[in-house]
């Protein structure tokens, strides 16, 4: 009997429940022997041969079948319901084929299909560029790493160690916690709402108002974020309030980076004091700018005001400029995956090490 594996790999690449076409790719050692047992037509190399697909002694379906010899891999369009994908799967797992049937992101590597490993994780990771910038960005990899390379080859200086720590592009395909944190009624909800571009938190000029941490996706002009809005810090009364401040807390410690914005009009709270002491690291924000201000926030803070929308482009400027965004599209090459940051990382020369991120072979890629 087979095991699961042994034959190879049999991924379904269209999203999972009722559509018109489903499709089914197989690929390994045994596929063309999988076609042939379950197959009423021959497949034909690099040509779409259509049939019907039987498994049990019942027909499964009709599917059209591309066949690809060299590749060991033929991709199978069926009808999209769920019986006819589930009789399919459930042949290829009993001929010992991996069944993948909902294949996580990135892209597993038998998903895809490239010539260079740099091109494969291209488009691996392509399905989690969530905005215009980071497909953007990611599609030009492959060109900003073939110049990097001419440079190196012409013996221009390349600093690999800056090239293996920006993280840039990362941050674009897994976007960062951008926690939102200060005492109440410093403007916190108000100004998620601005970032995220729509009414997602109650505001009111009530302390207390925001009662639990909220985290939504928010897109600061390309860069993508998971944005959260904090209750307000302060030494609450009230034990469901109590409650919610403990767990925003943990979410903060968490976050990527603190935007810690300031009230004004609360200078000197003993709870607003100790946050900047205690946030170092915080991108500092002065809110209520539309209000009459003092030398005390003249300190090289950015202030804004959300209400009126004062400061709030600096501001997504600042955030996008922490994670290495501050111009997009990202025209630079970038390291995004393991496998670049491991062969920088091997004391090869430059040229060799950038010679191998941009021209490994796809097949020679161990699958995960």
């Amino acid at each position: 009997m087979a095991m699961p594996g042994d034959g190879g790999t049999a991924i379904l690449l269209t999203a999972p429940g009722v559509g018109a076409l489903g499709t089914i790719r197989l690929r390994g050692p045994h596929v063309r022997e999988f076609l042939t047992r379950h197959l009423s037509c021959d497949a034909q190399d690099g040509l779409a041969v259509h049939g019907t697909f039987c498994s049990s002694g019942r027909v499964i379906d009709d599917p059209v079948v591309a066949w690809d010899a060299k590749a060991q891999q033929a991709e199978l369009h069926v009808h999209g319901g769920h019986w006819v994908i589930h009789e399919i799967l459930e042949a290829a797992s009993s001929a010992g084929f991996m069944v993948v049937d909902r294949p996580g992101l990135p892209l597993p590597p038998d998903a895809v299909d490239a010539d260079t490993s740099l091109e494969g994780e291209i488009l691996q990771w392509l399905p989690l560029a969530v905005t215009r910038e980071a497909a953007a960005s990611l599609l030009a990899q492959a060109e900003a790493w073939r110049a990097i390379l001419a440079r190196a080859q012409a013996g221009q200086p390349i600093d690999i160690k800056n090239l293996a720590a920006d993280r840039a592009l990362g941050w674009l395909l897994s976007p960062p916690r951008v926690a939102i944190v200060g005492v109440p009624n410093a403007g916190k909800s108000t100004l998620a709402n601005a970032l995220f571009a729509r009414e997602r938190t109650i505001t009111a000029d009530l302390a207390g108002t925001t009662r639990d941490w909220i985290e939504d996706a928010a897109n600061l002009d390309g860069f993508p974020v998971r944005l959260i809005d904090t209750p307000g810090l302060r030494a609450a009364e009230c034990c469901i309030e109590q409650q919610a401040i403990a767990s925003a807390k943990k979410i903060i410690a968490q976050a990527d980076l603190i935007l810690l914005l300031l009230d004004p009009t609360c200078r000197g709270d003993a709870v607003q004091a100790d946050l900047r002491a205690t946030c170092p690291d915080a991108l500092t924000v002065w809110s209520k700018a539309d209000l009459p201000q003092d030398k005390a926030t003249d300190d090289g803070a950015l202030r804004t005001s959300a209400r009126q929308g004062t400061g709030l482009g600096e501001l997504r400027q600042a955030i996008r400029s922490r994670f290495g965004c501050e111009s997009l599209p990202l025209s630079r090459a970038c390291t995004w995956t393991a496998r670049q940051r491991s062969i920088l990382a091997s004391g090869l020369s430059p040229v060799e090490a950038i010679r191998k991120v941009v021209q490994d072979s796809w097949r020679e890629i161990p699958e995960s």
